[in-house]
């Protein structure tokens, strides 16, 4: 978010399940757009997602322990064995987050534990992708995972443009809405297991979801395991010079004055700070812009090619989006 967008947390939900496909590209093409399963978004099938897990087996909300943690039967621990910035909850996915996405619009904001407020674009997220968003998604190669998807403006866009896609969010709301535009999604955490490991092209970090999970670093080093070697990083910086850890809780206008919630860790950081934090994660800076207020970074590992060229720059200028 450039405010703030999904907010994921860094503990698993799924089990080992089958292998993944060849490569993201692969997995996307294979799957099938628009299918959801009982609160769990898929895009392989009616009840499992795309590593065999089955998610929840409710049609309604899930007990209050799996909301909490995001888990059902698996355990904490990621496949490249983070277990977590935090050993709570992170975030609990439903609330006025998820009432803000059904409804497609706020107020909504992030609320520090000192009480200042940071305002969600919920609108902005929940409509059609505008010139800033088409120009990144202009940028992107081969298949794209999207983390933290949220609302889905962008996975589905890049789904009508028949581009391999797939977005991630562990908001049941924010996949439900995903997959009713036509873009795949799946409920999951970026620090869970996810198909096609390793083979991804493009991952995005939009709307200052950088800041999931509240430790930059780790989350870009998932990252780098996530995409095929010399793979492409389009990370939203904040618009200002900050590198902040805190803690937040996602609150509506109402609730500005007492509680929503357990806080959970987050993180701001502006593109000086997304910058040293790459560059220690081992990724190296191809290409810095902004565009309509918002800050970008385009980062390729530093490990496998010594001389990637920059991300493609095709800028389309076209409506509007939000999430």
């Amino acid at each position: 978010m450039s405010t703030a967008h999904e907010i994921a947390q860094p503990t698993g939900t799924a089990g080992a399940g089958a292998a993944a496909p060849a490569s993201g590209a692969e997995w996307a093409a294979s799957g099938r757009p628009g299918r959801r399963a009982e609160g769990t978004g898929t895009a392989d099938g009616p009840a499992g997602t795309a590593d065999g897990h089955a998610g929840t087996t409710g049609g309604g909300p899930a007990p209050a322990r799996e909301r909490r943690t995001g888990a059902t039967d698996a355990p904490k621990r990621s496949p490249d064995g983070h277990t977590g910035t935090t050993d709570r909850p992170e975030w609990t996915a439903d609330g006025p987050y998820s009432a803000a996405l059904r409804a497609g619009r706020g107020p909504l904001f992030l609320r520090r534990t000192d009480g200042w407020l940071l305002p969600l674009e919920v609108e902005r997220w929940c409509a059609e992708p505008d010139a800033v968003d088409l120009e990144v998604l202009g940028r992107c190669e081969g298949a794209v995972l999207d983390v933290g998807c949220g609302p889905g403006r962008l996975v589905a866009a890049l789904a009508a443009r028949g581009r391999p896609v797939l977005g991630i969010d562990v908001s049941e709301a924010a996949v439900a809405r995903t997959v009713g535009l036509g873009g795949p999604a799946l409920r999951r955490s970026v620090f869970e297991p996810l198909p096609g490991e390793g083979r991804w092209d493009t991952a995005l970090l939009m709307d200052g979801n950088v800041g999931i999970g509240g430790d930059p670093r780790v989350l870009l080093r998932r990252l780098a395991r996530l995409l095929r070697p010399g793979g492409l990083l389009i990370a939203e910086a904040a618009p200002v010079d900050i590198d902040e850890r805190v803690e937040v809780q996602v609150v509506h206008r109402s609730d500005v004055a007492g509680g929503a919630g357990a806080p959970f860790p987050w993180a701001r950081v502006g593109a000086p700070a997304l910058l040293r934090h790459a560059g220690r994660a081992g990724w190296r800076s191809v290409d810095q812009w902004t565009a309509g207020g918002r800050c970008f970074a385009a980062l390729r590992s530093r490990t496998t090619r010594t001389s990637a060229e920059p991300p493609k720059s095709t800028a389309v200028i076209s409506s509007q989006r939000a999430r």
